[in-house]
């Protein structure tokens, strides 16, 4: 019994070790593909630098703010998005239902009065009741709604919109003064065709802000939001990047993205019974366009950035990461049938499989692995030395991709001035590895057994005013 035991552990283990060499060498390849993108980005800012188009051909896009108990943060956030510096701009502030004091505080800040208004292209939603125009700024427009979830809320903000494109954007979240016009500058791209395109998401955490704007950018005094940092920095700058450069980029932050109206109203609008709408959406565009047969493309840039709170606490932070795994895991099942399908091209033979191998089994083969190695030192059937140098190499393999991933920060898309603040991010990059990613990997394994249970909703989320 005990030498079938021993074939099965020494089995997953060596499987484990493939797998893991498998992903890191991945890790590097997207890594190479998003220094060349950044690279890029950067050349062609330098050669040919970004100037305000004011013409009659600059599209109009409208920024589409979801909000529920928003009450802490949405005046902050809109009055941020007022001072935007866009020529041709509507902002649509949908209350979702809020059972605080969103919609108060939205009608005596910004005067509100109520005023027809017809939606233009039908996607079902909740019903409205009511919309309401600012006397302040004659830009803000509020809808007023039943309660039916982020995706519901930005699907109505599509139907009353009369823009060419929209921004999706949550509550908490400033947006920099010229984000907007360096989004709209690769939409007025004609040659590229592009469809959506993302910008970076920053933690706004313990930064200076005053009136919306970040004034200084700091890093986060508390641990947890220190590690977000470096978090983002690589999943943005490493991930995002590198998928881009092969247009099979099938993320683009539910926090910052640009859209083509007419892309999303023909592809239905965003889900609904899903967590994660904001990939879904993204991965039924390729998937529209494709089966269109027709060209475009789905880009991320790096210097439009939108800044957000972090959570600072395990148990919101272990809730935010749950629901990105299982909003992960509900597309993928949603789109399984583009893996390894040729009308889906790259998408269908690299990302779809990636996302499925790495990113939804990686929890899985992560978590059990250590039971096995736990099991194998239990049974003596351990070499010590094996296991040092593969603790080494997979931390090694972790370190490189942060710090490589900082570099890219520092030489391209700059933020941390401070010395001292770099030194961190640095410290961040190497502590990272010792228990948070381990913490990370079972609240995504988690998040697997939640999909199983058929679990919905997004979990509480406490709000915290900006620190001005």
């Amino acid at each position: 019994m005990l030498t079938i035991i021993y074939k099965i552990v020494f089995f997953y283990n060596v499987l484990v070790i493939i797998y893991f060499f498998a992903l890191n060498f991945f890790y590097l390849f997207l890594l190479l593909l998003a220094t060349g993108q950044l690279y890029y980005f950067k050349r062609k800012c330098e050669v040919c630098p970004h100037e305000e188009n004011e013409s009659i051909l600059t599209p109009t896009i409208a920024m589409l703010v979801p909000a529920y108990n928003e009450e802490l943060t949405i005046i902050e956030s809109i009055h941020s998005l007022l001072d935007v510096d866009y020529p041709e701009l509507e902002i649509i502030a949908v209350n979702d239902g809020s059972t605080d004091e969103t919609l108060r505080v939205l009608k005596d800040e910004f005067q509100l009065v109520q005023f027809p208004r017809a939606e233009e292209d039908k996607i079902l939603t909740k019903p409205v009741k009511g919309v309401y125009k600012s006397m302040a700024d004659n830009r803000l427009v509020v809808i007023d709604k039943e309660n039916g979830g982020k995706a519901d809320s930005l699907n109505a903000g599509v139907n009353y919109s009369r823009s060419r494109l929209f921004c999706a954007i949550d509550a908490d979240s400033l947006v920099e003064k010229d984000a907007l016009q360096k989004l709209v500058h690769v939409y007025m791209d004609r040659t590229a065709k592009v469809i959506a395109v993302g910008g970076i998401v920053r933690i706004a955490n313990d930064c200076l802000i005053d009136k919306g704007e970040v004034r200084e950018v700091k890093m986060p005094k508390r641990f947890l939001p220190a590690i977000q940092v470096m978090e983002y920095i690589r999943a943005f700058l490493c991930g995002r990047a590198g998928w881009s450069r092969m247009n099979n980029l099938l993320i683009i932050s539910g926090a910052f993205g640009l859209f083509k109206r007419q892309s999303v109203l023909e592809a239905g609008g965003y889900r609904t019974d899903t967590v994660g709408e904001d990939m879904e959406l993204v991965v039924r565009l390729h998937r529209m366009m494709r089966n269109q047969k027709k060209e475009y493309k789905i880009e991320f840039i790096p210097n439009p950035v939108c800044w957000t709170e972090a959570p600072d606490t395990l148990r919101i932070l272990a809730r935010q990461r749950n629901r990105w795994q299982r909003g992960l895991i509900e597309t993928f099942l949603f789109h399984k049938k583009m893996m390894f399908n040729p009308k889906y091209g790259l998408i269908g033979f690299i990302s779809m499989p990636y996302f499925f191998l790495f990113e939804i089994l990686g929890p899985v083969i992560e978590v059990t692995g250590y039971f096995t190695v736990i099991i194998s030192y239990i049974l003596g059937w351990l070499n010590m030395k094996f296991v040092i140098l593969f603790l080494f190499l997979a931390i090694l393999f972790g370190v490189i991709l942060s710090l490589f991933s900082l570099l890219l920060e520092e030489f391209t898309v700059k933020k941390y001035d401070r010395p001292k603040d770099v030194a961190r991010l640095f410290l961040m990059a190497v502590i990272e590895n010792f228990g948070y990613r381990q913490v990370h990997s079972w609240w995504r394994l988690k998040a697997i057994f939640d999909v199983m249970r058929k679990k919905k909703g997004w979990g509480k989320m406490e709000r915290k005013p900006f620190a001005n």
